[in-house]
């Protein structure tokens, strides 16, 4: 089983950095796991047109068959419980391989979201990117350890 996060940008704050570090750790008990990052576009593009340029960026990460999220605000919520399930449908339906869009600043590209099988959204919240990243891979943790019916999740 293979988890991909496509993220625009890179993480800048150290503690972050430790903290994904340590989830894709812990998570290679379950399957292997990867993190892409690919450039922000320059701030000086009008919006759409850098979404545009990010979108392909993350697009040209996703193998064909893989089965792609979209982290949305528009998305679906849901549970930690609920997402274990979600998880386990998607690796099952993607070939064993999910991968999970995050965009940048400005949100994903219109060709990002149509590509994507599913929206997720992990928090009514506005979360920064880099944070949702963390909180991205700590809950897929979480859902392998809930699927392994292991401890952790209360």
């Amino acid at each position: 089983m293979r988890l991909t996060v496509a993220a625009v940008g890179r993480i800048r704050e150290g503690w972050l950095v430790e903290g994904a570090a340590e989830y894709a750790k812990r998570l290679s008990r379950f399957c292997t796991v990867q993190v892409v990052e690919v450039d922000d576009a320059p701030e000086t593009l009008p919006i759409e047109r850098g979404k545009t340029e990010e979108g392909k960026r993350l697009l040209a990460k996703v193998r064909p068959g893989a089965f792609a999220v979209a982290l949305d605000p528009g998305g679906t919520p849901c549970d930690s419980v609920a997402f274990a399930a979600k998880l386990r449908g998607w690796m099952e339906r993607g070939g064993a391989e999910t991968v999970f869009l995050i965009g940048g600043s400005n949100g994903l590209s219109d060709e990002a979201l149509a590509r994507a099988d599913e929206r997720l959204s992990l928090s009514g919240m506005t979360l920064t990117h880099a944070f949702a990243r963390l909180m991205l891979l700590e809950q897929c943790y979480r859902a392998f350890k809930i699927a392994a019916g292991e401890r952790y999740h209360k």
